[in-house]
């Protein structure tokens, strides 16, 4: 299996603060906005982000969640073995509010899919947009695509994306994979 670096920690200090004045510039102060990670691999990249916007960029009142999507996925019973859940973590409605539904890689966009549907257990958002870190163009089974984008990747099926945080393998990295 040959693995080719894709971004490095560099690369993805300067993508999250470029998607931090993104988020800044379409939601100002964060009072209506909510930040959702999908977990478990978009926690990593919420809570960063998240981070990052409290501590250099001087949001107050920002609200992120946690969002398990797992027995919502269209797929949790086609696996061999069960699918393990993670945990909600939302102690906010998000009725009226503009949601920013978090993910590290947009593949088949069937991840999304679950959590437009687990997120109205929560209330009725204003809207809801999609921030990912990569974003696999060409893999779409379904009509979805992010408003915000760290790399965009032309990656063949057979190849795998694989993000590493600093947090679970001790580096910040993006890696292609061949299978």
């Amino acid at each position: 299996m040959s693995k080719k670096t894709l971004l490095n920690s560099k690369d993805i200090e300067i993508i999250l603060h470029r998607l931090a004045c993104q988020l800044i510039e379409n939601h100002n102060d964060f009072s209506n906005t909510v930040l959702i990670g999908l977990q478990p691999r978009g926690s990593y990249l919420a809570n960063r982000l998240a981070n990052l916007l409290k501590t250099d960029y001087n949001i107050k009142n920002l609200e992120l969640g946690l969002l398990d999507i797992t027995f919502y996925r269209d797929d949790f019973r086609r696996k061999e073995k069960p699918l393990a859940a993670e945990t909600t973590e939302m102690d906010f409605l998000i009725e009226g509010k503009k949601v920013v539904i978090i993910d590290d890689v947009l593949f088949s966009g069937r991840s999304i899919r679950a959590a437009l549907t687990a997120i109205q257990s929560y209330g009725r958002p204003e809207n809801i947009e999609l921030l990912v870190l990569i974003d696999r163009r060409f893999s779409r089974h379904l009509p979805i695509q992010p408003n915000y984008r760290g790399r965009q990747v032309d990656a063949i099926n057979e190849e795998r994306v694989l993000v590493t945080w600093k947090e679970t393998h001790s580096k910040d990295a993006v890696f292609i994979e061949l299978k």
